[in-house]
């Protein structure tokens, strides 16, 4: 596997990838995963296909634009929809790894997340209405 160190542009704290799966032409299929540094997160971005994060270790804090946090424990698994603007990552007091799907690397990236928005009320991914 191929360990990529992500770049700030795209994350807040440090944030580490395995490549598992890079598509080749006609796949378009990706898989990695992501390890974060307690508080590391991605910043708003969507995913013209969507995406679809398995949480492995830790809890995942898991947002759509406008919408509420969503923990997410190990063995849960979210999907995004195409061009949801969405932002995810680790609490500030542990790790977390994922696994993320999705297609093509047509990501468009977007600001960072701020320390308000990360800092906002969170609903478990199990007991949310």
């Amino acid at each position: 596997m191929e360990l990529l160190k992500l770049p700030a542009e795209w994350f807040t704290g440090d944030a580490y990838a395995d490549v598992i799966h890079r598509g080749e032409e006609p796949s378009r299929m990706r898989a990695n995963m992501v390890r974060f540094t307690p508080g590391a997160r991605t910043a708003w971005h969507s995913h013209g296909l969507g995406q679809t994060l398995c949480v492995v270790e830790g809890i995942a804090l898991v947002q759509s634009r406008g919408g509420n946090i969503i923990e997410a424990d190990p063995g849960d698994v979210l999907h995004t929809p195409p061009g949801e603007q969405h932002r995810h990552g680790a609490t500030p007091d542990q790790f977390m790894t994922h696994l993320a799907l999705w297609e093509t690397d047509d990501a468009t990236r977007l600001e960072h997340v701020s320390d308000d928005e990360y800092n906002g009320p969170r609903a478990n991914a199990r007991t949310r209405p």
